[in-house]
């Protein structure tokens, strides 16, 4: 009996850690190698981070896409705002009410232009030591002016001086090319035509016109003696014409 009772004391020994460990490890939670697996916790953690610095970095350059996108917009208003303010600039600074060909030609040739007044300049004689021809061609020029084709009055009065370098209209021709070169901007060739009428044209009836456009050119040029001695000149050698009158409100002004 007592051997019998061991015999199963020592099976139940035996069996006892069967029967306890069998629950036991079907309560331990499985433990797998991830030694085999392609990335680790830190570098799929790395990657999500890598992926969210790159969305960060994609949004950053979309913004300045559309910065640029704007700023583009406001530089081509602020350019067409330029144009604007550049013509209306050069048609102020041109003085189409001068009486251009009544000093030469008797014609009224004022900023307005009518039919009879064209008819006016087609029946009008010609200066002195004018030909017909020369006329024409200097009021087909001058007619560009009057239209604001700026361009095209300059390379008509440019041909005008070359075909016809010593007309009546001559010294004219070369007053409204300074006119037009300044209003354009290009002082220098302004400069060489108003010269050109002081120099070749002194007693021309366009000189104290001259005089005075060219005190203003060289104010706007940055020369201020040589732009009062200009001034001056015209109050001095012209006292009875407009331009006189011009030149001292213009002195008054800046003195």
């Amino acid at each position: 009996m007592k051997h019998g009772l061991k015999g199963l004391c020592g099976a139940g020994a035996l069996m006892l850690p069967l029967s306890v460990w069998g629950p036991a490890m079907a309560q331990q939670p499985l433990i797998e190698d991830l030694s085999d697996q392609p990335r680790s916790f830190y570098d799929q953690t790395q990657v999500r981070e890598e992926s969210s610095g790159s969305l960060v970095l994609f949004n950053q350059v979309e913004q300045h896409k559309e910065e640029i996108r704007q700023l583009r917009g406001q530089v081509e208003e602020l350019r067409h705002q330029i144009e604007q303010l550049r013509r209306q600039t050069r048609e102020q600074y041109l003085d189409i009410e001068d009486r251009l060909a009544s000093s030469m030609a008797g014609v009224d040739t004022g900023a307005e232009v009518d039919a009879e007044a064209a008819q006016q300049v087609a029946n009008a004689p010609s200066p002195s030591g004018t030909s017909a021809e020369a006329q024409s061609e200097y009021q087909a020029a001058f007619s560009h002016v009057q239209s604001r084709e700026f361009t095209e009055a300059i390379d008509a009065f440019v041909a005008y001086v070359d075909n016809h370098p010593d007309t009546g209209l001559t010294a004219n021709a070369y007053y409204w090319l300074g006119e037009l070169y300044a209003a354009e901007g290009e002082l220098e060739q302004a400069e060489s035509a108003f010269q050109r009428v002081l120099d070749d044209f002194p007693q021309s009836r366009k000189a104290p016109d001259t005089l005075y456009k060219f005190g203003l050119l060289k104010a706007r040029q940055g020369e201020p003696e040589e732009s009062r001695a200009l001034l001056e000149r015209v109050i001095e050698e012209h006292p009875d014409t407009s331009a006189a009158g011009l030149a001292n409100d213009f002195l008054r002004q800046d003195s």
